[in-house]
């Protein structure tokens, strides 16, 4: 009976440390150390919150750089991978249907990798800084951006690019929300 006693106690004990009282604590530690991490990487304006700079938006229009290819259709409720091996033939033909759709919106250029393929989680914000140069004629023109003035539209885009995590983890690459915006603040839409 001894035994039972301890391991109850040992249970309750072991409950309330991982699943009260650690969550609090690593809660806390992220609000103090990281709250705009720990409070979503909400990006707001004019006090509404327009997104969050750790999912990806699909952004609809040649006026905007575009995201990558979403499997979970950029619903954040429903994220994940579409599973799809290389030999199933819906890959094959997403493939196809997403590079076609790039050679029109783009011309005819070869699309990088990350604009063929969806994510793991299908809500990754970032594209790759090719991908996103890629996209600065098409842009350009939609905005009515002068010949001049698009060598700040390409500016723009490596401004907005980010270096790998730690310096080493990954590859560049640039947010695609924030590109927008930036976008948005440095060439309004002409009304």
């Amino acid at each position: 009976m001894k035994h039972v006693s301890i391991a109850i106690r040992g249970f309750i004990f072991w409950t309330v440390v991982t699943a009260g009282v650690y969550p609090l604590l690593m809660t806390g530690i992220g609000a103090l150390f990281f709250p705009q991490k720990a409070h979503g990487s909400l990006v707001l304006r004019d006090g509404k919150v327009i997104g969050s700079t750790l999912l990806a938006q699909d952004f609809q229009g040649d006026a905007w750089f575009h995201p990558r290819p979403s499997a979970a259709k950029y619903d954040p409720t429903s994220s994940g991978a579409s599973n799809e091996g290389y030999t199933n033939a819906d890959l094959k033909k997403n493939y196809e249907q997403r590079k076609a759709d790039w050679q029109k919106a783009n011309g005819n250029t070869i699309p990088p990798v990350d604009m063929l393929y969806a994510s793991g989680s299908g809500l990754d914000p970032h594209i790759s800084p090719e991908a996103a140069e890629l996209q600065v004629p098409r842009v350009a023109a939609a905005r009515h951006i002068p010949g001049d003035k698009a060598g700040q539209l390409l500016a723009l885009v490596k401004q907005y690019e980010e270096a790998p995590q730690l310096g080493f983890l990954g590859e560049p690459r640039v947010n695609v929300l924030r590109l927008n915006l930036g976008l948005d603040e440095a060439f309004p839409m002409q009304k």
